[in-house]
């Protein structure tokens, strides 16, 4: 009898697993833990608050548990979308640590103790920069859970962050989140943020800022849709003492205004508009919109020589650009109404000749256009010669304009002359 043949079978060695290459279970909780009864053991004094984070980091995971270890500090525990706190499956744990900025004393000194804590951490595990901005960043989103209390020193404590340069105002884009702006929430915070700001650094730091991270422009969007207006913006900040706030808001919608007329003016100079309606429009820019004759005048000539593609040939550019600028002569003279703004646009013209060499030896030519119609007077060439040029190619354009200065001097000697004839008979 035939025995039956055993099915055959796989077998092998089983491998262990390093204990280095066993990946660690994600465990927040547990850090949080750790964080916490550390800080306990403080007693309130920032400086062992310090010392304990600075030697824990060489025990505890911070590249991984990053986000648990800032929402620990701001909050006191893990933060859980919508802004409360992540409640201990342990009862016998504490959730929730008193050293932290939320259950700090609210006073700006006594915030700058705990900013201080986050600098020394940030300084000694460099790796934590970007994990503290995205963390704050967040934290500033959940707002909504939070006390007016918690929100207040929120608002500071982000104020002496940004201040002294610990993080990029790039966490305030989380300001402009619908829900936030109906509840009022971010217009408040904004406003505690820049009082501090500002009580640490001047207007200049704050408008540096925000321009760099392109958030000048959106100031705006921390108001609801109906009330996104410039004298809403204005009428907010000034009562809340933040007049400086205002004006940066005011000055930037002002830039963006004088741009945008500039723009038009270019487009009707190129387009060749009729000289009726581009002087009705400059001076609307001068006399309704606010802008200075000078700016005016300087973006005339600007839009004018930029208006044509000039002759390489030097001989050939004097004749062409002679020709080109005379039509344009009339909108000059509606503009430039005073020497500060005849200067003005001599300077540019300088500056001009200067910095394309092809016109390098029209300086004169064109002055003398300008003063035969009108658009700059003797006086203001005087001072020009005298000492109101600048620096650029002064003793080419000063030789030129030698003779002329000269003839000038020449014939207001006569017309003195002249007038004390006069007086004698």
């Amino acid at each position: 009898m035939s025995q039956k043949a055993e099915k055959p079978t796989l077998s092998g060695t089983r491998l262990k697993t390093r204990k280095r290459d066993e990946k660690e279970k994600y465990d927040p909780t547990a850090f949080r833990d750790s964080i916490i009864a550390g800080l306990s053991t403080c007693g309130g004094d920032l400086e062992q608050v310090s010392r304990f984070l600075d030697k824990e980091g060489s025990k505890l995971d911070y590249r991984r548990y990053a986000e648990v270890l800032f929402d620990t500090l701001f909050a006191g525990g893990i933060l859980a979308p919508g802004g409360f706190i992540t409640e201990s499956a342990d009862t016998g744990k504490p959730a929730r640590s008193d050293t932290c900025v939320f259950r700090w004393d609210g006073e700006v000194d006594k915030l700058k103790g705990f900013y201080e804590v986050f600098y020394k951490l940030i300084r000694r595990y460099k790796y934590l920069e970007k994990a503290f901005e995205d963390d704050l960043k967040k934290i500033l989103l959940f707002q909504k859970g939070f006390s007016e209390e918690e929100r207040e020193k929120l608002a500071k404590i982000t104020g002496i962050i940004l201040a002294n340069g610990l993080c990029t105002p790039r966490i305030l884009s989380s300001l402009f989140e619908d829900h936030l702006v109906k509840e009022g929430i971010s217009l408040e915070f904004a406003a505690n943020m820049f009082s501090t700001w500002l009580s640490e650094k001047d207007i200049s730091s704050i408008t540096t800022a925000l321009k760099k991270q392109q958030l000048d422009t959106r100031l705006m969007e921390m108001f609801p849709l109906n009330k996104r207006n410039l004298d809403q913006f204005t009428n907010f900040f000034r009562e809340r003492n933040l007049g400086v706030i205002a004006d940066m808001q005011t000055a930037h919608v002002a830039s963006k205004a004088k741009k945008e007329a500039v723009k038009y003016l270019a487009d009707m100079i190129k387009e060749e508009s009729s000289d009726a309606d581009m002087t009705d429009y400059v001076t609307e820019l001068i006399d309704k919109q606010g802008m200075s004759e000078t700016e005016v005048t300087l973006s005339i000539w600007t839009s004018v020589m930029a208006s044509v593609e000039w002759n390489k040939k030097e001989d050939l550019v004097a004749e062409q650009a002679l020709k080109h600028l005379r039509q344009f002569c009339p909108l000059l003279k509606a503009t430039a109404r005073s020497p500060k703004s005849e200067l003005a646009l001599m300077l540019k013209v300088q500056e001009f000749c200067y910095e394309n060499m092809n016109f390098l030896k029209s300086f004169q030519k064109i002055i003398m256009l300008l003063y035969q119609n009108d658009v700059v007077t003797e006086d203001v060439i005087l001072k020009w010669h005298k000492d109101g040029h600048s620096a650029k190619g002064k003793s080419v354009f000063l030789e030129q304009m030698k003779k002329f200065v000269e003839w000038l001097n020449s014939a207001e000697e006569e017309s003195e002359e002249e007038e004390d004839d006069k007086e004698e008979d």
